[in-house]
């Protein structure tokens, strides 16, 4: 499946981030005086330390089979996947190992994996996610990207997620 090459794929967190720094810049500005410069120290950025977890091995793992996993804790549900392909952001030998959240963004329901066209896709209001372009949303309700993993495969085979790219559905923080 072809998609456009154009589109940006700007997450929520990404956005708000961007507006929250407009908006302060804004602010500081208007309460400078005449051409004054401002030197203020910018406030670090919160980041959430991810544990790094092993979730299988490569030898586990059988061409466009989801392997069920959970990640970054026991109760958020997931997926590892091996497509046979190389994608951007695939981890391993192939390149070709991804792993999401297999809970929809728009209501927390439960995913299901269509083996025909690589997709991830929502039983509740029909949004789908294309796994061989990083979870893109490629049709329905939601409002982001599918969670993707950020993976590493050490020399053994084993595969480690250590951190998570967007915001698990019904969480503050995706770590507890």
């Amino acid at each position: 499946m072809s998609g456009c090459e154009r589109l940006i794929d700007a997450g929520r967190r990404q956005f708000l981030r961007g507006s929250a720094f407009a908006a302060a810049g804004a602010a500081a500005s208007a309460t400078l005086p005449g051409n004054a410069v401002a030197q203020t120290a910018s406030p670090a950025m919160a980041r959430v330390v991810y544990p790094s977890n092993r979730l299988a091995n490569v030898a586990d793992l059988t061409v466009n089979e989801p392997l069920d996993v959970a990640y970054p804790d026991d109760t958020a549900t997931g997926v590892l996947l091996k497509l046979g392909t190389k994608v951007e952001g695939g981890a391993g030998p192939d390149e070709d190992i991804v792993g999401f959240s297999t809970v929809c963004p728009h209501k927390g329901y439960p995913l299901v994996y269509s083996a025909d066209d690589r997709t991830l896709n929502c039983p509740g209001h029909y949004s789908r996610f294309d796994c061989e372009a990083g979870g893109q949303q490629i049709w329905g309700q939601a409002t982001q990207n599918l969670p993707q993993y950020a993976l590493r495969v050490d020399e053994k085979g084993d595969i480690y997620a250590e951190g998570v790219d967007e915001l698990i559905y019904g969480r503050l923080s995706n770590v507890l």
